[in-house]
C-alpha cells in the first residue's frame, strides 16, 4: 500500500502570543491533534509537537540542520554562526568536545559534596524562616553562588544582572517582533560582559570557562567559538536550571500527595526532579532548517523551511505519556525531552542534576509540607519558561 504526501495542516494560532506563552498546554494539545505536522501562518514556520516526530527530527541532524541557526529570527541566526548550538556535526563535535571535556561528570562529581552542603545549610534556614520565595531563596541560591564559580565568572556585581540577560538572550531568539526586538539590549549587555570582563584573564582559576579558552589558545577553537560556548554556559546553565528546580517545588505544593509519597521514599528525588522537568519543560522551543525536502508520517516539508519543535508539547504528549498532564514523582519519564535528545543533548544535565537533588534531597529530610501561600508570577518568554517568584511555606 502506497501512501501520498499532502500538505501540513495549516494555523493561524499566534504560538508566540503573551496569553498562549502564559498557558500553552491546552495549545499544544490542540496542534497534536492537527496532525503530525502543522504550518503556523503567522510566522512561515512548519511545527512539529508530537512526541515522536520531535524525536524523530532531534536524530536526523543531515535533513534538519541546526547549522543555519536555531532561532527564529534572521538577526539572532547570523549572531549565533559559531556557537555550538547552530552547528551539525563534524563541526559541532569540536566544539562539543570541550563543551563536555569541561562538564565531564567526574569533574563536576567533585563540587557534589559542596553543593550538597550548601544545600543542607540553604533548606536549614529556609526551615527557620518558614516563608519564603521558592525562585529568589531557593532555586537561585546554588546557581549564583556555585555554578558561577564553576563557569569561572568573576564574583563582582554582574553576577544577578547575568540571569536576567539570558532571559533576553531567550527571548531575541522568538520570532520578529516587539518581545523579540526589546530583548536586543539584554543581548549587548551579555555580550560585553562576556568581551570584557569574563575574559581568560578574569575567570576564576581551574573553572570551566578556562578549559573553554584553553582550547582556543591551542587553537581547538576559535575565540569567537569560545566566547559564544561562554554564552552558552551563562544561558542554558543557569536560567533553565532555575527554571527546572522553582517549577518542580510549585508542582510538588500543588499536589501534597505526591510530596508525601517522596517523603515515605525519598530515593524517587530523581525521578520526581525528572518529571518536573517533563511537565514544565524550561526550554519549550527551539528550530532547525530542512536541508531537503522531508516527509514527516506522509506530509511533505520543502527543503528550507524553517521547523519549529516543541520539546514542552512532546513532553505532554498522550500518545507516549499516559495521563501527560498529572505530576507523578514515581513516573520517572527518563525519556523525555526535557534535556533536550540526540547530537544537542544537554551537557549541563549530570551539574543541574546534582544542584536539583541536593536541594530536594535536603527538603524532604526536613519538610513535612510545602504550601502556597500566594500566587506565583510568570514572565512569558519566546524560549524557556519559568517562574519569576513562588511565595510559600513550609513546615
Amino acid at each position: 500500500m502506497t501512501t501520498t504526501e499532502t500538505s501540513a495542516v495549516e494555523t493561524g494560532l499566534d504560538l508566540f502570543s503573551t496569553e498562549v506563552l502564559h498557558d500553552p498546554f491546552p495549545h499544544y494539545r490542540t496542534l497534536r491533534e492537527l496532525g503530525p505536522v502543522v504550518y503556523l501562518t503567522e510566522y512561515d514556520l512548519y511545527g512539529l509537537f508530537r512526541y515522536d516526530q520531535v524525536r524523530a527530527e532531534l536524530t536526523d541532524w543531515e535533513t534538519f540542520s541546526s547549522a543555519r541557526g536555531i532561532a527564529m529570527n534572521p538577526t539572532a541566526n547570523e549572531m549565533s554562526v559559531d556557537s555550538v548550538l547552530a552547528m551539525d556535526p563534524p563541526r559541532h563535535r569540536k566544539l562539543r568536545k570541550v563543551l563536555d571535556d569541561a562538564l565531564r561528570p567526574k569533574y563536576v562529581r567533585k563540587v557534589a559534596d559542596d553543593i550538597g552542603r550548601l544545600a543542607d545549610e540553604l533548606v536549614d534556614d529556609l526551615m527557620r524562616r518558614g516563608e519564603f520565595d521558592g525562585v529568589t531563596d531557593f532555586a537561585r541560591k546554588l546557581p549564583v553562588d556555585v555554578v558561577m564559580d564553576l563557569i569561572g565568572f568573576p564574583r563582582n556585581e554582574h553576577r544577578e544582572k547575568i540571569l536576567d540577560w539570558a532571559l533576553g538572550g531567550f527571548d531575541f531568539m522568538g520570532p520578529a517582533g516587539e518581545r523579540q526586538a526589546s530583548a536586543f539590549p539584554a543581548i549587548q549587555s551579555l555580550m560585553r560582559y562576556l568581551a570584557t570582563d569574563a575574559t581568560a584573564d578574569k575567570l576564576l582559576p581551574e573553572s570551566f570557562g578556562q578549559i573553554v579558552w584553553a582550547a582556543a589558545d591551542r587553537g581547538e577553537i576559535t575565540e569567537d567559538e569560545a566566547l559564544l560556548t561562554m554564552s552558552a554556559y551563562a544561558c542554558a546553565g543557569l536560567d533553565t536550571t532555575i527554571a527546572g528546580v522553582s517549577s518542580t517545588l510549585w508542582l510538588l505544593a500543588r499536589n501534597p500527595e505526591q510530596w508525601a509519597i517522596l517523603r515515605e521514599d525519598p530515593k524517587l528525588v530523581p525521578s520526581a526532579f525528572l518529571e518536573g522537568v517533563r511537565m514544565e519543560s524550561p526550554l519549550q522551543f527551539f528550530s532547525r532548517v530542512t536541508t531537503r525536502e522531508a516527509e514527516v508520517d506522509g506530509v511533505r516539508i520543502p527543503e528550507g523551511a524553517r521547523i519549529v519543535h516543541s520539546y514542552g508539547s512532546a513532553n505532554r504528549d498522550e500518545r507516549h505519556f499516559p495521563d501527560p498532564d498529572s505530576y507523578q514523582v514515581r513516573r520517572n519519564p527518563a525519556d523525555s525531552m526535557g534535556f533536550g535528545f540526540g547530537v544537542h543533548n544537554c551537557p549541563g544535565r549530570s551539574l543541574a542534576s546534582i544542584e536539583a537533588h541536593a536541594l530536594f534531597g535536603a527538603l524532604v529530610k526536613r519538610a513535612s509540607t510545602i504550601e502556597l501561600t500566594g500566587e506565583p508570577a510568570r514572565t512569558p518568554n519566546n524560549i524557556t519558561r519559568g517562574l519569576d517568584s513562588l511565595p510559600v511555606r513550609i513546615r
